[in-house]
């Protein structure tokens, strides 16, 4: 680990049970395993983790990887195919974290495990922090916390990004019909069990709200046909105006996380391509700067 920063995290609060529909649909999901052989199993930072390796050689850094599922589903498990294909043309071991989910572990409990696993790394500045979904409004979260920290990784990529659990979006009504994973009563059920009284509007929940001088180079990732379309068009053009370095990648018609839903489209494929073009032109970019 790298840096020597003073950390601040909310501190932890008590959650509720998650009711019996939410643990049938978290049972379902658990069936989804993906493709692909069985990742190596490691704790890092106490938090335990799947670590795909790329298959064409040696690891050229980490890339920290948070799963979606609206802060209260999904597994790393479902990620393993995923995984590979981004670990395999970035060159960086992926590392997928079994975060705590919501309710029963409500803001900012998801956070402070992804930091602990964050800090552990053996060099976590250089490291590119990733995530889709509610795990894009972590890796947001993650990356102002870095910042404040004096600790910030080499760069982060949001995919489908919940940026903005007050829902204010005009496409979580406009592209309702086209997105056939994600909807706005979905975030506002997200947000609910996420934040339990906590105020939606803080910049560790909805980073549109954040400070653009706490991200690092940033790849924001969406779908034209997704229902959190406006939030990370509104991100792109916030962190753009205050000149910090972002890539904007917009797949015509996808909806929400289309790299994860539908693997073998060619809009996918452009996806984990230009996430791995993204990671390369960091490590190119750091070695230019060393010289």
């Amino acid at each position: 680990m790298t840096g020597a920063g003073a950390w601040y995290l909310p501190p932890l609060r008590d959650g509720r049970p998650a009711d019996a529909g939410l643990l049938e649909r978290r049972a379902r999901a658990a069936g989804s395993t993906g493709e692909g052989d069985a990742p190596k199993q490691a704790l890092i930072g106490g938090v335990r983790c799947l670590l795909v390796e790329p298959q064409n050689g040696p690891a050229q850094g980490d890339i920290l990887y948070l799963h979606g599922g609206g802060y209260r589903l999904g597994s790393p498990v479902a990620y393993i195919a995923y995984a590979q294909g981004i670990a395999d043309q970035a060159g960086r071991r992926i590392i997928l974290p079994f975060y705590p989910l919501a309710p029963e572990n409500p803001f900012p409990a998801a956070l402070h495990s992804i930091v602990a696993v964050y800090r552990a790394l053996e060099d976590s500045q250089s490291a590119v922090i990733a995530g889709d979904s509610a795990g894009g409004g972590l890796t947001a979260a993650l990356c102002i916390l870095a910042a404040r920290a004096g600790e910030r990784p080499a760069g982060a990529i949001l995919v489908s990004p919940m940026l903005d659990l007050t829902a204010q979006g005009d496409s979580l009504d406009r592209n309702a019909e086209r997105d056939p994973l994600f909807s706005k009563a979905a975030v506002l059920d997200s947000a609910q069990l996420y934040l339990q009284g906590h105020a939606p509007d803080d910049p560790l929940v909805s980073a549109l709200n954040a400070d653009p001088a706490d991200f690092p180079s940033t790849l924001i990732l969406t779908g034209s046909a997704e229902v959190l379309l406006d939030e990370a068009l509104a991100f792109a053009r916030k962190l753009a105006i205050a000149d910090r370095r972002v890539t904007l990648h917009v797949a015509p018609g996808m909806g929400h996380v289309w790299p994860l839903m539908a693997p073998g489209s060619p809009e996918a494929a452009a996806a984990v391509a230009t996430m791995a073009a993204f990671t390369k032109a960091l490590k190119s970019a750091v070695s230019g700067a060393s010289m």
